[in-house]
């Protein structure tokens, strides 16, 4: 029987809510949106619905991948909601949002993997919101360059993609996702001149010096933007946390990624990919 690690102190959070909070989720859910804070279930959409901002989730609620740190719900997805880029950015503009982020679904099962209804979103967020800038998350997309390429030419601001965690553990906890293929795309988004980003999870049994060899590999291909945050297991069928690691070693994280000539590291427990996002822009 596997012992389960305690959480710390430092992990407690405070939910509350206030007026915005409320107004924000009342946009959200009478647009009929997904988002990554709910799907995710992360530990910031107190603070972040509270001052306004979300996290938007494209693509459906549905992921085509089963990875084994993930909430959101894996499955057949619908059909995509043609309507769904308007929405968001009718909601980004009644949030009056000066810098959006968005997410999506892997969804491996359309022929272009959704890299046209990405495309689409950014331009209708655009057309509808000139001043707001963007951040994408976007998926892999299969390491095919040609559809990343959809997304780059559609402009948005920051394109970030994930690579999870250290070579050795992303087999154990990504489905279908390769350590390589990430950093193909990652690297292709900073060839093509794009500020970019990416986030990895620790407690999930890395070593520090796998996280500085990950941060090398990441500052081979020209990403500029680290996120850095605590894995927290979302049920007991998801991989168990492996340790719980101490404030005074994402600081540790963050000296040795600046170090490292990345812009921006976003090294502590709580940090979430886009946590703060509005700040990576400037």
């Amino acid at each position: 029987m596997t012992t389960r690690v305690r959480k710390p102190e430092w992990l407690k959070i405070n939910i509350g809510a206030n007026e915005r909070y409320a107004e924000t989720k009342r946009i959200v859910e009478s647009h009929c949106l997904h988002t990554i804070c709910t799907s995710g279930r992360c530990p910031n959409m107190g603070e972040c619905w509270g001052k306004g901002t979300a996290t938007f989730m494209i693509g459906g609620d549905i992921c085509t991948r089963s990875c084994k740190f993930c909430n959101t719900k894996t499955g057949r997805p619908a059909p995509l909601d043609l309507d769904e880029p308007k929405h968001v950015a009718e909601s980004i503009a009644l949030m009056q949002l000066t810098h959006a982020v968005i997410t999506s679904v892997d969804r491996d099962d359309l022929p272009d993997l959704g890299a046209s209804h990405w495309a689409e979103t950014i331009r209708e967020i655009k057309r509808q919101n000139p001043q707001t800038t963007i951040e994408v998350l976007i998926p892999d997309f299969q390491g095919d360059t040609a559809l990343v390429n959809l997304v780059i030419e559609a402009a948005p601001d920051i394109i970030s993609h994930n690579m999870e965690t250290v070579r050795r553990i992303s087999p154990s906890v990504r489905s279908a996702a390769d350590y390589d293929t990430s950093l193909k795309v990652i690297g292709h988004i900073a060839q093509k001149g794009v500020r970019s980003k990416s986030g990895i999870m620790v407690g999930l049994g890395e070593t520090t010096e796998e996280v500085e060899v990950l941060m090398d590999d990441l500052r081979s291909c020209g990403c500029e933007i680290l996120t850095i945050g605590q894995y927290l297991q979302p049920s007991h069928r998801h991989f168990p946390v492996q340790a719980y690691i101490t404030p005074e070693q994402f600081e540790a994280y963050k000296h040795i990624g600046l170090q490292k000539e990345f812009d921006i590291v976003e090294s502590a427990p709580l940090v979430r990919s886009s946590y703060h996002a509005e700040k990576h822009i400037r």
